[in-house]
């Protein structure tokens, strides 16, 4: 007999039951995604804005950019909405959507961090060849494959969950629509699907991971040969790439490299990746980064400038 869907809507239990932590976590999500527009749209302004846009490096920081203010708006504006409702729902057909367009957004921002790290890998270790190989046809191939690649990952995601039947329980513990929450709720045998998920999303962002810090160690160790003053330029640009890469990696991969269980500390966790990593990318990559705060000082001193005439 055809199990069918009996499940138009999901409800969504959030982070907390406790109408006041509610309120708290309203008020600091909502000074969080301030921020993200804020920072993001200020490096987005300020590279397309200066000479720094015909850099391969602040190209794909301006795709990142861009990519961090659609990726945490697919989530936390639901979420502020939420913790003020009384009930808090989710249509299936919107939910498998933010399903899909959130592993998509994801799927972007994993490998556009992998396309900066062999940029800056060309740049170090292949001086003499960096503006060939980083030509302008390269770096929107390497989007291109990004967004490609990202496709298909989120279609294989969208279309393991999509035909899950769901006939009894709705009520998701999380706070935005993700596979392994549903597939808990699936009333069907999901341990296969679930191997698949583990292949399709944890796999990718390990291999992703490691080679993303085998490039970086790759660095590391062609640094030993450069001038002091070079060395700690270098340095400085590298580190920002593997903080905001530990920073959204190891959410990530706790909770999609192991089977498909789901802890109450999965709504924690998924906050680094879908708020937390977004807000503090313009900080990090503009704090520690002289070319970028200079760009930021010349533009806006020229349009106060050009206020007071």
């Amino acid at each position: 007999m055809e199990t069918k869907n009996n499940v138009t809507v999901f409800i969504l239990l959030g982070l907390s039951q406790n109408k006041n932590i509610e309120i708290l976590c309203f008020v600091l999500f909502l000074f969080c995604y301030v921020a993200i527009w804020v920072g993001n749209l200020l490096i987005i302004i300020s590279v397309m804005c200066s000479p720094l846009m015909n850099q391969p490096m602040y190209f794909f920081l301006n795709c990142l950019s861009l990519s961090d203010l659609c990726y945490t708006s697919t989530v936390t504006p639901k979420l502020m909405a939420d913790l003020l409702a009384e009930r808090k729902t989710i249509s299936y057909s919107n939910c498998m959507t933010q399903l899909f367009i959130l592993h998509f957004l994801g799927g972007v921002e994993i490998f556009i961090l992998t396309g900066m790290a062999y940029d800056r890998y060309v740049a170090i270790c292949k001086p003499l060849h960096y503006t060939v190989i980083m030509s302008r046809e390269r770096c929107h191939a390497i989007i291109t494959a990004c967004c490609t690649g990202a496709l298909i990952h989120s279609a294989s995601q969208f279309l393991l969950t999509i035909f899950l039947p769901f006939c009894g329980p709705n009520e998701i513990d999380h706070y935005f629509c993700d596979v392994y929450p549903l597939l808990k709720l699936a009333c069907t045998d999901t341990y296969r699907i679930g191997l698949l998920v583990v292949v399709n999303s944890g796999l990718i962002a390990l291999m992703t991971f490691v080679i993303l810090m085998v490039s970086y160690f790759l660095i590391l160790y062609t640094l030993r040969a450069y001038p002091a003053e070079s060395r700690s330029k270098a340095l400085s640009t590298c580190s920002s790439h593997v903080t905001v890469v530990v920073l959204f990696f190891v959410p990530v991969l706790f909770i999609y490299i192991r089977p498909a269980t789901t802890y109450p500390e999965d709504k924690v966790f998924a906050l680094f990746y879908t708020i937390i990593a977004p807000m503090f990318n313009p900080l990090i990559y503009t704090l520690r980064n002289m070319e970028m705060k200079n760009a930021m000082k010349k533009m806006w001193y020229h349009h106060l400038f050009w206020e007071e005439k």
